[in-house]
């Protein structure tokens, strides 16, 4: 593969800058371990905590959003792991001898209790991991036990558990922010000022996939009993990028890892572009397996030598600078002289759509 897709976050190689995003294509080491031999450049593991006794997932978890029989979005109710924290040690130590030039990166989430946090940070930090990330924004992240979404919400709480970590960390952080706020920047900031080296973006967005209208219940159910879910893949990217371009704006020198609907090499160079630096991909992955990192790979080339680039650092954030106001939009069609119909007196009623097409780029 060529050197063109090394990259660098942290201090850190990554030979691609492909992960494996916390979830199912990382549910333990056999699994991981097909990813890096698939060539995938690292794995962020299925969320950890302390106990896994209290971690109950269901069946069925998984709903599809589907528009002319295509799948554009995946609603999942799916929890952390429920495998003991002692295996996924053991695992981590395995995976770096069989993987030394793979990065493997610890997902932890725990109760906002600071001696758990430190003590779990200190456990995986000793088995190997050469990072570590904050799950700080899992929607449905047992908010009973006020973990996942329901920290990430608070940047007081971001704060103090991304200063409880980086304390007790020997490697780089990164802190996993939740899109289901007003402004992520919030408690990205609180992270930051805290200590972290870097941001992952975005989680799943809150969502309901759909509705059974033979029985009124909604997809996917238990027994007739759903929950809000998590919503990801091609649907949510635009929400992804918006929300990585404010990341990368606010915080221009802080890395980003980005998430949310990367399937191929235009979203991927997309992402990029917004100012990511590496990019993580799980439910792709399961809809598509692991030798999509083939065609990511190669698509991902063949746009960066349209453009003779011989680094992907080079696409990074290479769109930030065409974004202003709406009324620096607003001057620059004035200023061209432009005919255009963009006064709203254009719609005239059964006209709608006409018009609707001539205002689409």
């Amino acid at each position: 593969m060529s050197n063109k897709l090394e990259c660098y976050q942290n201090g850190i190689r990554f030979e691609n800058p492909f992960l494996v995003g916390s979830g199912p294509p990382s549910t333990n080491a056999k699994v991981i371990a097909r990813s890096f031999d698939a060539g995938w450049a690292g794995s962020v593991i299925k969320t950890v905590s302390l106990d896994h006794t209290k971690v109950r997932n269901i069946a069925p978890r998984y709903g599809h959003h589907k528009v002319d029989g295509k799948c554009i979005g995946f609603t999942n109710n799916e929890l952390i792991t429920d495998r003991p924290l002692q295996v996924w040690l053991d695992e981590i130590k395995e995976l770096k001898k069989q993987y030394p030039d793979k990065v493997l990166i610890a997902s932890i989430m725990e109760e906002p209790i600071k001696e758990n946090w430190q003590q779990l940070t200190d456990l995986v930090c000793k088995a190997g991991a050469d990072m570590i990330e904050l799950n700080l924004s899992c929607p449905h992240g047992m908010p009973e036990r006020k973990m996942g979404q329901a920290m990430g919400q608070c940047p007081e709480i971001v704060g103090n558990v991304t200063g409880w970590v980086k304390e007790a960390s020997t490697v780089p952080i990164w802190s996993k922010m939740t899109p289901n706020i007003t402004h992520i920047t919030e408690p990205a900031r609180a992270a930051l000022n805290a200590g972290a080296d870097g941001i992952t973006a975005i989680n799943t967005i809150l969502s309901v996939s759909g509705i059974n209208m033979k029985n009124f219940q909604p997809v996917p159910n238990v027994k007739g009993v759903s929950a809000f879910g998590g919503y990801s893949y091609t649907a949510v990217k635009p929400i992804a990028l918006r929300m990585i371009g404010e990341l990368a704006m606010e915080f221009p020198k802080v890395e980003i890892s980005g998430v949310g609907g990367i399937v191929d090499g235009q979203s991927a160079a997309e992402f990029l572009c917004m100012g990511s630096g590496t990019l993580q991909v799980c439910t792709g992955i399961m809809l598509d397996g692991f030798k999509m990192i083939e065609r990511l790979n190669s698509e991902l080339i063949d746009i960066m030598d349209i453009h003779g680039m011989k680094s992907v650092h080079e696409l990074k954030g290479k769109s930030l600078e065409y974004f202003g106001t709406m009324a620096e939009m607003a001057n620059r069609l004035e200023a061209s002289k432009q005919k255009t119909k963009a006064h709203t007196d254009s719609f005239e009623g059964d006209n709608i759509v006409d018009v609707s097409k001539e205002l689409t780029l």
